[in-house]
């Protein structure tokens, strides 16, 4: 079997959008068996440089993290009021499964190719030690994709 448009990756990731992330975190520790997670705050767009449908926002996010065992990681993502594909989810679907993500290779060339398939770029952005990016594969997949590439 040919390896697919990411090559052959792993889910390592599955995000949820929450309206309330230390309650929700606070849930999910005790569901794990685990110490309360960092809530960490996204930059801002100064070192970001969040793009959202292609233009700059100021949007951010506050994140929670849980691997219970060592293996998919859980995010919790709690949307500030900027325009985002975080906000936008939470305003028309509520809380949820956002996105599922894998590390890849060459974050602009598979965003190229996720794009030449009808799965086009939704959100992209900068963190400390790599890149994101959203793309809109909801049609096909029901889910929409993100890629991370780590420097």
């Amino acid at each position: 079997m040919e390896p697919g448009i990411l090559g052959r990756q792993w889910i390592t990731q599955l995000g949820l959008i929450v309206r309330d992330i230390n309650a929700t975190a606070k849930k999910y520790a005790d569901f794990f068996g685990m110490d309360f997670p960092e809530i960490i705050t996204t930059d801002a767009y100064d070192k970001a440089q969040t793009q959202y449908n292609g233009k700059p926002t100021k949007a951010r996010a506050r994140l929670a993290f849980f691997r219970p065992s060592g293996g998919l990681e859980i995010e919790l993502i709690e949307p500030d009021e900027h325009p985002s594909t975080w906000r936008e989810f939470l305003d028309r679907n509520g809380e949820g499964v956002h996105h599922i993500a894998f590390i890849v290779k060459d974050i602009k060339g598979k965003v190229t190719k996720l794009n030449e398939i009808g799965m086009p770029l939704v959100q992209q952005g900068e963190y400390t030690g790599g890149r994101y990016a959203y793309v809109n594969s909801i049609p096909d997949l029901k889910v929409m994709i993100e890629l991370l590439e780590n420097d």
